[in-house]
C-alpha cells in the first residue's frame, strides 16, 4: 500500500484473577518502525474495574500502566527497559506474562498516521465508543 506504513499493536488487558482468564481492555500500545513511533495509551474506569473485581488497588494499577508510557517514551523513568531501542521496548511490553497486566497477541496492519491509528484503536478497544 503506497503511502502506508506497517504498524503493530497490542491491547493491554487487566486480568485480576489470572486463573479465570477474564479481562478488561485498559490500554493499547502501538509501534511503527518506519515512523520511529512507539506509544501507549490507557484508561482506568474505576467504577467498571471495581464492579469486575473489588479488591484491586487502582493507584497501583495506574502506576504500573504509567510505566508502559514511560517505557514507550524511552525516558529515565522507564528504567533499563526504557533505554532499549523502540523495537525491543515494544517486544518487552508485549511479551507473554501471567500477571494482572497482560497484552493481547500482537496484531499488524498498515496506516498513514500511527497517532491517528492509535487513537482509533484506543477509542474502539478501550473506551468502547
Amino acid at each position: 500500500m503506497q503511502g502506508h506504513d506497517l504498524f503493530e499493536y497490542a491491547i493491554i488487558r487487566l486480568v485480576p484473577r489470572v486463573e479465570r482468564e477474564e479481562f478488561l481492555n485498559v490500554g493499547v500500545v502501538l509501534y511503527c518502525a518506519r515512523k520511529k513511533y512507539l506509544k501507549a495509551l490507557f484508561h482506568l474506569d474505576s467504577t467498571r474495574i471495581t464492579t469486575f473485581c473489588n479488591n484491586l488497588d487502582i493507584q497501583e494499577l495506574d502506576a504500573n500502566l504509567h510505566a508502559y508510557v514511560d517505557i514507550c517514551d524511552g525516558t529515565a523513568e522507564g528504567g533499563p527497559i526504557g533505554r532499549l531501542d523502540p523495537a525491543s521496548r515494544f517486544r518487552w511490553l508485549t511479551a507473554t506474562r501471567s500477571t494482572i497486566l497482560q497484552s493481547s497477541k500482537v496484531h499488524p496492519g498498515y496506516c498513514k498516521d500511527p497517532e491517528e491509528k492509535l487513537q482509533q484503536l484506543y477509542s474502539e478497544m478501550v473506551l468502547l465508543t
